[in-house]
Protein backbone atom coordinates (compact mmCIF):
# COMPACT_ATOMS: atom_id res chain seq x y z
CA UNK A 1 0.00 0.00 0.00
CA UNK A 2 2.79 2.25 0.32
CA UNK A 3 4.46 1.89 -3.18
CA UNK A 4 3.49 4.31 -5.57
CA UNK A 5 0.76 3.21 -7.63
CA UNK A 6 2.07 3.57 -10.83
CA UNK A 7 5.08 2.10 -9.69
CA UNK A 8 7.21 0.46 -12.77
CA UNK A 9 5.13 1.88 -15.04
CA UNK A 10 6.19 3.56 -18.63
CA UNK A 11 3.39 6.48 -20.40
CA UNK A 12 3.87 9.10 -23.08
CA UNK A 13 1.90 12.18 -22.86
CA UNK A 14 1.60 14.17 -25.96
CA UNK A 15 1.27 17.90 -26.35
CA UNK A 16 3.22 17.44 -22.78
CA UNK A 17 5.47 20.97 -23.09
CA UNK A 18 3.06 23.23 -20.96
CA UNK A 19 -0.32 23.75 -19.48
CA UNK A 20 -2.46 20.20 -18.79
CA UNK A 21 0.22 18.09 -20.84
CA UNK A 22 3.20 18.76 -18.50
CA UNK A 23 0.94 18.92 -15.63
CA UNK A 24 -0.41 15.22 -16.16
CA UNK A 25 3.43 14.21 -16.72
CA UNK A 26 4.49 15.52 -13.45
CA UNK A 27 1.85 13.58 -11.74
CA UNK A 28 2.72 10.67 -13.25
CA UNK A 29 5.85 10.83 -12.28
CA UNK A 30 5.05 11.29 -8.67
CA UNK A 31 3.07 8.60 -8.51
CA UNK A 32 6.10 6.24 -9.84
CA UNK A 33 5.77 6.36 -13.67
CA UNK A 34 8.51 6.94 -16.37
CA UNK A 35 7.33 9.09 -18.89
CA UNK A 36 8.27 9.85 -22.28
CA UNK A 37 7.32 13.48 -23.17
CA UNK A 38 6.15 14.69 -26.58
CA UNK A 39 5.32 17.85 -27.93
CA UNK A 40 6.45 20.39 -31.32
CA UNK A 41 8.88 22.59 -29.99
CA UNK A 42 12.31 21.24 -28.83
CA UNK A 43 13.18 23.78 -26.74
CA UNK A 44 10.25 24.13 -24.77
CA UNK A 45 10.12 20.17 -24.53
CA UNK A 46 13.40 20.05 -23.06
CA UNK A 47 12.62 22.45 -20.57
CA UNK A 48 9.53 20.94 -19.24
CA UNK A 49 11.49 17.67 -19.09
CA UNK A 50 14.26 19.44 -16.81
CA UNK A 51 10.89 20.05 -14.32
CA UNK A 52 10.53 16.78 -13.86
CA UNK A 53 12.63 14.26 -11.61
CA UNK A 54 15.60 13.03 -12.15
CA UNK A 55 16.16 9.83 -14.45
CA UNK A 56 11.87 9.70 -15.02
CA UNK A 57 11.28 11.43 -18.01
CA UNK A 58 12.58 11.45 -21.46
CA UNK A 59 11.09 13.80 -24.77
CA UNK A 60 11.48 13.13 -28.66
CA UNK A 61 9.58 16.44 -30.23
CA UNK A 62 7.66 16.13 -33.25
CA UNK A 63 4.11 16.62 -34.23
CA UNK A 64 1.61 14.44 -32.62
CA UNK A 65 -0.72 13.96 -36.44
CA UNK A 66 2.71 12.82 -38.14
CA UNK A 67 3.61 9.20 -38.29
CA UNK A 68 7.52 9.52 -38.14
CA UNK A 69 6.88 11.04 -35.25
CA UNK A 70 5.10 8.42 -33.60
CA UNK A 71 7.29 6.01 -34.58
CA UNK A 72 10.52 7.39 -33.28
CA UNK A 73 8.21 8.32 -29.93
CA UNK A 74 8.08 4.46 -29.86
CA UNK A 75 10.83 3.11 -30.71
CA UNK A 76 12.46 5.46 -28.25
CA UNK A 77 10.73 4.47 -25.16
CA UNK A 78 11.13 0.58 -26.45
CA UNK A 79 14.87 1.33 -26.42
CA UNK A 80 15.33 3.14 -22.65
CA UNK A 81 12.45 1.69 -21.37
CA UNK A 82 11.33 -1.48 -22.79
CA UNK A 83 7.53 -1.76 -22.16
CA UNK A 84 4.40 0.98 -22.57
CA UNK A 85 1.45 1.11 -20.54
CA UNK A 86 0.18 3.98 -20.24
CA UNK A 87 -0.92 6.83 -23.46
CA UNK A 88 -2.08 10.10 -23.09
CA UNK A 89 -3.72 11.41 -25.72
CA UNK A 90 -3.67 15.28 -24.99
CA UNK A 91 -2.78 16.99 -28.26
CA UNK A 92 -5.37 19.34 -29.16
CA UNK A 93 -5.71 22.21 -31.29
CA UNK A 94 -8.69 24.99 -31.99
CA UNK A 95 -7.50 27.47 -34.35
CA UNK A 96 -10.89 29.52 -35.26
CA UNK A 97 -13.14 31.06 -33.24
CA UNK A 98 -16.76 32.03 -34.60
CA UNK A 99 -20.18 30.14 -35.61
CA UNK A 100 -19.90 26.78 -37.72
CA UNK A 101 -21.78 28.81 -40.79
CA UNK A 102 -18.74 30.61 -41.35
CA UNK A 103 -16.28 28.02 -40.68
CA UNK A 104 -13.71 27.60 -43.05
CA UNK A 105 -13.67 23.50 -44.39
CA UNK A 106 -9.87 23.45 -44.10
CA UNK A 107 -10.04 24.80 -40.73
CA UNK A 108 -12.19 21.83 -39.76
CA UNK A 109 -10.30 19.03 -41.81
CA UNK A 110 -7.36 20.33 -39.24
CA UNK A 111 -9.03 20.18 -36.19
CA UNK A 112 -10.72 16.76 -36.82
CA UNK A 113 -7.33 15.65 -38.19
CA UNK A 114 -5.42 16.08 -34.71
CA UNK A 115 -8.31 16.01 -32.30
CA UNK A 116 -9.33 12.76 -33.62
CA UNK A 117 -7.48 10.77 -36.12
CA UNK A 118 -4.59 11.59 -34.06
CA UNK A 119 -5.33 10.24 -30.75
CA UNK A 120 -7.07 7.17 -32.81
CA UNK A 121 -4.13 7.08 -34.83
CA UNK A 122 -1.70 7.19 -31.64
CA UNK A 123 -3.41 4.30 -30.15
CA UNK A 124 -3.23 2.26 -33.40
CA UNK A 125 0.81 2.97 -33.45
CA UNK A 126 1.10 1.89 -29.54
CA UNK A 127 -1.19 -1.21 -30.07
CA UNK A 128 1.04 -2.55 -32.72
CA UNK A 129 4.75 -1.26 -32.04
CA UNK A 130 6.93 -4.32 -32.13
CA UNK A 131 9.35 -3.21 -29.18
CA UNK A 132 6.87 -1.61 -26.80
CA UNK A 133 3.45 -2.19 -27.76
CA UNK A 134 0.87 -1.44 -25.35
CA UNK A 135 0.91 -3.77 -22.00
CA UNK A 136 -1.52 -6.00 -21.31
CA UNK A 137 -3.38 -4.38 -18.17
CA UNK A 138 -2.33 -1.04 -19.76
CA UNK A 139 -4.51 2.13 -19.66
CA UNK A 140 -5.45 5.06 -22.45
CA UNK A 141 -6.37 8.30 -21.37
CA UNK A 142 -7.88 11.07 -24.26
CA UNK A 143 -8.28 14.65 -23.41
CA UNK A 144 -11.92 15.44 -24.58
CA UNK A 145 -14.03 18.37 -23.59
CA UNK A 146 -17.39 19.77 -22.05
CA UNK A 147 -17.37 21.43 -25.24
CA UNK A 148 -17.82 17.39 -26.73
CA UNK A 149 -21.42 17.04 -24.62
CA UNK A 150 -22.73 20.77 -24.58
CA UNK A 151 -22.75 23.56 -27.74
CA UNK A 152 -20.52 25.98 -26.73
CA UNK A 153 -20.88 29.43 -28.57
CA UNK A 154 -17.69 30.69 -30.78
CA UNK A 155 -15.51 26.80 -30.45
CA UNK A 156 -18.43 24.67 -32.08
CA UNK A 157 -16.61 22.76 -34.27
CA UNK A 158 -13.95 21.81 -31.41
CA UNK A 159 -16.78 20.69 -29.26
CA UNK A 160 -18.05 18.47 -32.19
CA UNK A 161 -14.14 16.90 -32.42
CA UNK A 162 -14.61 16.42 -28.81
CA UNK A 163 -17.67 14.56 -29.00
CA UNK A 164 -15.99 12.41 -31.79
CA UNK A 165 -13.34 11.82 -29.11
CA UNK A 166 -15.79 10.54 -26.44
CA UNK A 167 -17.31 8.42 -28.72
CA UNK A 168 -13.95 7.06 -29.87
CA UNK A 169 -13.23 6.40 -26.47
CA UNK A 170 -15.87 4.42 -25.80
CA UNK A 171 -15.30 2.28 -29.44
CA UNK A 172 -12.00 1.44 -28.54
CA UNK A 173 -12.37 0.58 -24.79
CA UNK A 174 -14.73 -2.14 -26.48
CA UNK A 175 -11.89 -3.19 -28.56
CA UNK A 176 -9.14 -3.47 -26.85
CA UNK A 177 -10.88 -4.85 -23.80
CA UNK A 178 -9.83 -6.95 -21.42
CA UNK A 179 -6.26 -6.29 -22.45
CA UNK A 180 -6.33 -2.14 -22.65
CA UNK A 181 -8.46 -0.01 -20.74
CA UNK A 182 -9.69 3.28 -22.17
CA UNK A 183 -11.37 5.94 -21.07
CA UNK A 184 -11.26 9.96 -21.34
CA UNK A 185 -11.46 12.89 -19.30
CA UNK A 186 -13.80 15.95 -20.21
CA UNK A 187 -12.50 19.55 -18.31
CA UNK A 188 -14.47 22.80 -18.73
CA UNK A 189 -12.39 26.06 -18.58
CA UNK A 190 -8.73 25.18 -17.29
CA UNK A 191 -6.32 28.36 -16.59
CA UNK A 192 -4.00 27.86 -19.28
CA UNK A 193 -2.41 29.50 -22.53
CA UNK A 194 -4.51 27.32 -24.65
CA UNK A 195 -7.75 28.75 -22.82
CA UNK A 196 -6.39 32.11 -22.21
CA UNK A 197 -8.70 33.94 -24.39
CA UNK A 198 -12.13 32.06 -22.44
CA UNK A 199 -11.56 33.94 -18.95
CA UNK A 200 -8.37 36.72 -19.49
CA UNK A 201 -9.37 40.10 -18.27
CA UNK A 202 -12.90 38.30 -16.70
CA UNK A 203 -11.91 35.39 -14.35
CA UNK A 204 -13.94 36.03 -11.82
CA UNK A 205 -17.23 36.69 -14.20
CA UNK A 206 -16.59 33.76 -16.07
CA UNK A 207 -15.47 31.36 -12.33
CA UNK A 208 -19.33 32.83 -11.09
CA UNK A 209 -20.76 29.91 -13.30
CA UNK A 210 -19.29 27.24 -11.65
CA UNK A 211 -20.67 26.43 -8.42
CA UNK A 212 -17.22 25.47 -6.92
CA UNK A 213 -16.05 29.24 -7.54
CA UNK A 214 -13.56 29.16 -9.49
CA UNK A 215 -11.74 27.78 -12.71
CA UNK A 216 -9.89 24.31 -12.87
CA UNK A 217 -6.53 24.27 -13.14
CA UNK A 218 -3.79 21.58 -14.89
CA UNK A 219 -3.18 19.71 -11.61
CA UNK A 220 -7.19 18.75 -11.46
CA UNK A 221 -6.90 17.40 -15.12
CA UNK A 222 -3.62 15.65 -14.15
CA UNK A 223 -5.40 13.95 -10.72
CA UNK A 224 -7.90 12.52 -12.53
CA UNK A 225 -5.89 11.17 -15.86
CA UNK A 226 -3.88 9.47 -12.60
CA UNK A 227 -6.55 8.13 -11.07
CA UNK A 228 -8.34 6.27 -14.77
CA UNK A 229 -4.42 5.24 -15.83
CA UNK A 230 -4.06 3.47 -12.32
CA UNK A 231 -5.33 0.22 -10.95
CA UNK A 232 -7.49 2.37 -8.91
CA UNK A 233 -9.85 2.15 -11.85
CA UNK A 234 -9.48 -1.42 -13.12
CA UNK A 235 -13.08 -2.01 -13.36
CA UNK A 236 -13.41 1.40 -15.34
CA UNK A 237 -13.47 1.50 -19.21
CA UNK A 238 -15.25 3.35 -22.28
CA UNK A 239 -15.96 6.20 -19.53
CA UNK A 240 -15.80 10.57 -20.10
CA UNK A 241 -14.55 11.83 -16.48
CA UNK A 242 -16.01 15.31 -16.39
CA UNK A 243 -13.95 17.97 -14.67
CA UNK A 244 -16.18 20.89 -14.21
CA UNK A 245 -16.45 21.97 -11.12
CA UNK A 246 -20.24 21.68 -11.63
CA UNK A 247 -20.44 23.63 -14.49
CA UNK A 248 -22.55 21.47 -16.38
CA UNK A 249 -24.95 20.60 -13.48
CA UNK A 250 -25.57 24.32 -12.97
CA UNK A 251 -26.47 24.57 -16.77
CA UNK A 252 -23.42 26.04 -18.05
CA UNK A 253 -21.10 26.06 -21.30
CA UNK A 254 -17.82 26.38 -22.00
Amino acid sequence: MNRPRLDGRVAIVTGASRGIGLAIAHRLAAEGARVCLTARRPEALAEAVATLPSGRAICVAGKADDAEHRTAVLNTVAERFGRLDILINNVGINPVYGPLLDLDPAAARKIAEVNVLGGLRWVQAAHRHEGAPLAEGGAVVNVSSVTGLVPSPGIGFYGVSKAAVTHLTRTLAVELAPAVRVNAVAPAVIKTAFARALYEDREREVAAAYPLGRLGVPEDVAAAVAFLASDDASWITGQTLVIDGGLLSAGGTA
